[in-house]
């Protein structure tokens, strides 16, 4: 394609959407907590039933030991009378009732909070990647970036779940138990189990922190396997042209191999982490219960004493033996969700303007003159592909853009459409600059048939109607009649109900086409591109096609 005016340089920078830096654990979770305070009611209605169901879970070793003492007598006491003491038992079924009835209330509270968070956040981040330019999406691997997405999901749920269900209460549970020892017994229960606690917390905190490098290698491999798998699966028949499938599970197989070395490693340091783990919770117990017994022979305290002793060291101990699992899933789901915000607030490259109002048209479109005035683009600086073009389409007519591969005809195609912007000139439409309307109102007005068509993985109907959602059978069946594909679509079994496959593999490329082309026949906008639309038909196919071209670009300011 040749140039008007001198060619002009582009000088280097920085683009937009880059990497946002990765923040704190802190800094993630206060990115949440609004998410989750939109169920405000709900999270302080789970928290009041966690600790209801804490306060019940501690009383129970309080009531074991009222029952142990109330059924203790001397063997051989003549006098000895067993009174099964009723209140106690029924008291003591009451607290484990409740320790289950509060949990699953606070579960079932809360469940709308958490799915309602990770709904809100699924969803702005779907939005976001649509907001995000052209090179954005070229540039990223699907695989790679939808396991982002899904971890990230996931991550909500899994930090949610972990934190409401298992920290706090642990935390809760931990101060109730103290102050019951240090006020019942003496002190040295409570320093006893504090210094525990605060071994078993460091070492747990340390070793964790050491194993999660294994942990995002695999992650790592993970995604990357993921990544290829995908590529290789959508590229089928270019795996099968070239005979590769043998290649293809070659490279499948090495990343593979990387994430089972680093899963290797990750399940070796998690067994030395539950054996330091178990020592910690054994040495505890072992003094507590030594200071008990010693209590008992003293006659400090009752057996029920240490009864209870033993059973609230079983009550935290038993949490605390995950804290390992927990404290390393709560910090990948960290992780997870740090990499999704981070996606999520990338910055966009091609943004409204702030006020921009909509693209002002006449209903008929006949002021839609389109003009591009000394447009000078590059994707690349080093590489210029549009030098100072100015070219004007008047409302109504037809201009035809000739030029080798590669001279940049499609590109007028995408800044029309302001996937990217220019960086001189401007593009106007009835007189408007492109850039100060916004996006939406723009890429209503403009069809195109792309060179290379891409249709979702759904019926013919819903391809067609993709054009305009909500458009009726009948509209549908006048596009693709205008579009000469009526007569397949009929004759297949399904008819317009039938599935076109991934990317639309099912149907030949010019079948692909004409789908493509009556998709843009029902939108019906005043702009219309043709990007080499009857590049894939068959001699026959492309005359009627053009002729039809030409029938419905009349009135209609077309670029081909």
């Amino acid at each position: 394609m040749h140039a008007h005016g001198t060619s002009a340089s582009i000088q280097p920078a920085a683009l937009p959407g880059a990497p946002v830096p990765p923040r704190s654990d802190w800094g993630t979770l206060t990115r949440l907590f609004p998410y989750l305070w939109t169920y405000k009611w709900r999270v302080m209605a789970a928290l009041a039933f966690m600790i209801g169901a804490k306060l019940a879970n501690v009383g129970v070793p309080v009531l074991l030991k009222n029952l142990v003492d109330a059924m203790s007598f001397k063997p051989g006491d003549p006098n000895a009378i067993i009174v099964v003491p009723v209140a106690l038992l029924v008291g003591y079924g009451a607290l484990r009732l409740c320790t289950s009835l509060f949990a699953e209330l606070r579960e079932l509270v809360f469940a709308k909070a958490t799915e309602g968070a990770a709904r809100s956040i699924s969803l702005e981040v779907f939005r976001h990647l649509h907001a995000m330019s052209l090179r954005f999406h070229l540039e990223r691997q699907t695989g790679g970036m939808t396991r982002d997405i899904e971890r990230g999901t996931r991550g909500v749920h899994s930090l949610i779940s972990y934190s409401l269900y298992s920290i706090i209460p642990t935390i809760i549970e931990v101060a109730l138990v103290l102050t019951l020892l240090a006020v019942k017994f003496d002190a040295w229960f409570a320093w006893i189990t504090i210094a525990a606690l605060v071994v078993y917390i460091t070492f747990t905190i340390t070793v964790t922190e050491w194993r999660t490098q294994f942990r995002k290698k695999m992650n790592e491999m993970d995604s990357t396997a993921h990544g290829r798998a995908i590529d290789s699966l959508l590229n089928y028949e270019t795996v099968k042209y070239f005979n590769n499938e043998d290649f293809e599970a070659k490279r499948y197989d090495e990343n593979l191999e990387r994430y089972r070395r680093a899963a290797v490693k990750s399940q070796t340091t998690l067994s030395l982490l539950n054996t330091g783990q178990q020592l910690i919770i054994v040495i505890c117990l072992v003094a507590m219960l030594w200071r008990a017994t010693t209590g008992v022979a003293e006659g400090r305290m009752t057996l029920g004493d240490l009864v209870m002793v033993n059973a609230f060291m079983l009550q935290l101990y038993i949490p605390l033996n995950f804290l390992g699992v927990i404290y390393r899933e709560i910090k990948q789901s960290l992780t997870d969700l740090e990499k999704m915000f981070t996606l999520m607030e990338r910055e966009r490259e091609i943004s409204d303007e702030p006020g921009a109002q909509p693209l002002q048209l006449a209903a008929n479109g006949a002021d839609a003159t389109l003009r591009f005035e000394n447009v000078t683009f590059a994707y690349d600086p080093a590489r210029v592909i549009l030098h100072n073009i100015s070219f004007e389409i008047p409302a109504g007519k037809t201009v035809a853009v000739v030029g080798p591969s590669g001279s940049g005809k499609s590109t007028l195609a995408r800044l029309l459409y302001r996937f990217y912007d220019v960086q001189q000139g401007r593009i106007t439409i009835a007189g408007q600059d492109i850039k100060q309307v916004t996006q939406a109102s723009v890429r209503q007005a403009i069809g195109i048939v792309p060179q290379d068509t891409v249709l979702f993985n759904d019926t013919v109907e819903y391809n067609i109607a993709y054009g305009r959602p909500g458009a009726g059978r009948e509209e549908v069946e006048a596009a693709a009649s205008a579009a000469h594909i009526h007569g397949f679509i009929a004759s297949a079994p399904k008819g317009y109900d039938t599935m076109v496959g991934e990317r639309g593999l099912k149907l030949s490329g010019g079948e692909k086409q004409r789908v493509a082309i009556a998709r843009t026949l029902l939108k019906n906008p005043p702009v219309l591109i043709f990007d080499e639309a009857t590049s894939a038909l068959d001699s026959a196919n492309e005359r009627a096609i053009q002729a039809e071209l030409q029938g419905v670009s009349q009135n209609k300011t077309t670029l081909v």
